[in-house]
């Protein structure tokens, strides 16, 4: 039986092909790559949930006086600060009055969302926040 070089080199090749495609189909994925570790998982299911933690939730101050909402979470362009729009003031969104707090003042405890030192008087005597166009 005699065979042509086409034909041993078609062989060949088609092995080759098979063989690799074999191989990297059971390379398993490079973990850490995209995304982030299992032990950063875990230290960040210890962290804050935004949604679940601190929006829509009551602000108290240290004398469990209840001095506002938060309403939601800014983060700088640079990323370098978060903050909080407190919410005070108003009825159904009447006359409320939106300050910044800066993230790293408030403090969470037992689902409590404190800032200490706050007062009613003192949140609706802060600048007032509005977002920009």
């Amino acid at each position: 039986m005699h065979v042509s070089s086409k034909t041993l080199i078609f062989a060949l090749t088609l092995s080759f092909t098979l063989i690799a495609g074999a191989a990297l189909a059971q390379t398993p994925p490079v973990v850490g790559t995209i995304g982030i570790t299992t032990d950063e998982i875990k230290l960040l299911a210890k962290g804050w949930s935004i949604k679940k933690d601190i929006l829509g939730k009551d602000v108290y101050n240290d004398a469990n006086e209840k001095v506002g909402v938060i309403e939601d979470i800014v983060v700088t362009p640079e990323k370098a600060m978060s903050y909080a729009i407190v919410s005070t003031g108003g009825f159904l969104g009447m006359a409320k009055h939106d300050v910044v707090v800066p993230v790293n003042q408030l403090k969470i405890k037992a689902a409590r969302v404190t800032l200490p030192g706050a007062t009613k008087e003192s949140v609706k005597a802060m600048p007032e926040f509005k977002y920009a166009d």
